[in-house]
């Protein structure tokens, strides 16, 4: 296990029992290793083996393997002797899973670190325990976009929805002024402009062909709306002969989509590639993003990631999308389920010439002004450090400064 070198700096331990693959465990092991420059010691506790805890070593993060075992006992305990020993200040579980893990291990550690909770799902923790009682066990949660912060504070009602999950979204219960929004970040420097002719090779497309895309994880009951997105699919093929709709990533759903492919008649037109390891390769492959989301959604990391790299995104409006494609602005928002709107999208799409170079760059900067992997760490430091900070003197100045 490497080790951060600076004793006087603020100590931190990040714990994902996970580290198995998603944008969950890539953006928690990036933002990690984002904090370092920034004078804080971090470390990350988790499996080893995992597809995570091998990109955290590559990175050179402090890495600390540890099994997860039963109940998650091996996991706390090892957890609690951690923070003891390394004096451990922040204690940050990443995933919902971790949360009760993690507060058993602050408190058997005696070191009374505190605890900070990230929400990376657009629902409240499932189980009425935990959305009564984790906002007074814990020190801040942090949801990554507005919207989980409102659906945290207030719930969220779509009773008409054909989404069972989206019904109804209830809140939290407890001090809420504990629930902080600090959006996450992408590594800018590896999502950028670039060539995509090798991938697209691998994908089987040509130059002449246009790339429709859905990347994440196909899942029951919906994915990321994978199979609305091959309805789309069979609504714009004849109109734009030109056009190919990729699904780019891995699930369950597979058999399901593979089907769905045959008796819409796309095959040859549609089809699911192998799992991609090169996300910034494949987002400048791709001609246009979709997301065509009908259950819940965040904050899409992928939507960002395409605009950094210059590419439009076609995007249902519902939860936090709208807020990840402020940020760019390219590409068009459709009402979410509605294929028709979707498909009409993707035909307009199609005939649009693609940004020149200096306009995938403008592109690129005007996220990166908001998304960097370096803004979101200065955002997390500055919520770690408020904190540690000791509570106003009554009847001081304290000024009028506020973290956000």
């Amino acid at each position: 296990m490497s080790r951060p070198a600076d004793a006087a700096a603020l100590r931190v331990l990040h714990l994902n029992s996970r580290l198995s693959g998603g944008g969950t465990d890539d953006r928690s092991v990036r933002i990690a290793h984002a904090l370092q420059p920034l004078g804080l010691s971090v470390w990350l506790l988790g499996p080893g083996g995992r597809e995570f805890s091998t990109v955290a070593r590559e990175l050179g993060l402090a890495f600390h393997a540890t099994p997860v075992g039963p109940l998650k006992l091996p996991l706390i305990l090892r957890t609690a002797r951690f923070v003891r020993q390394q004096r451990i200040q922040i204690l940050h579980a990443r995933h919902g899973t971790d949360y009760w893990p993690a507060i058993l291990a602050a408190r058997l550690s005696g070191a009374r670190p505190k605890v900070v909770l990230s929400r990376h799902l657009a629902k409240s923790p499932g189980s009425w325990f935990s959305r009564r009682f984790l906002l007074g066990q814990c020190d801040a949660m942090l949801a990554v976009s507005q919207f989980v912060a409102k659906v945290l504070r207030e719930g969220h009602a779509d009773p008409a929805a054909d989404n069972p999950e989206r019904h109804w979204r209830p809140p939290m219960r407890g001090d809420l002024s504990k629930i902080h929004v600090v959006y996450g970040g992408i590594d800018v420097d590896r999502f950028r402009p670039g060539e995509g002719a090798a991938q697209r090779r691998a994908w089987g497309v040509g130059a002449e062909h246009f790339v429709f895309a859905v990347v994440g994880g196909y899942d029951f009951p919906r994915g990321k709306g994978q199979p609305e997105f091959l309805q789309a699919a069979a609504r714009v093929r004849a109109a734009r002969p030109q056009a190919r709709f990729l699904i780019v990533g891995r699930g369950n759903m597979r058999a399901h989509l593979e089907a769905q492919i045959e008796q819409l008649g796309l095959r040859g037109v549609a089809w699911l590639t192998p799992y991609c390891h090169d996300m910034p390769a494949a987002m400048n492959a791709l001609d246009c993003l979709v997301l065509p989301q009908v259950g819940t959604e965040a904050i899409p990391g992928v939507v960002i990631e395409a605009h950094a790299c210059g590419k439009p995104v076609i995007v249902s409006d519902l939860d936090g999308i709208p807020e990840a494609f402020a940020a760019g602005g390219y590409g068009q928002l459709v009402a979410r389920g509605s294929m028709e709107e979707l498909a009409a999208a993707m035909k307009t799409w199609v005939t649009r010439p693609p940004l020149d170079e200096p306009a995938r760059w403008q592109l690129h900067e005007r996220v990166a002004a908001q998304f960097s992997l370096e803004r979101a760490a200065e955002h997390l430091a500055a919520l770690y450090r408020s904190l540690l900070a000791p509570p106003p003197v009554a009847g001081a100045n304290i000024g009028h400064g506020t973290h956000r």
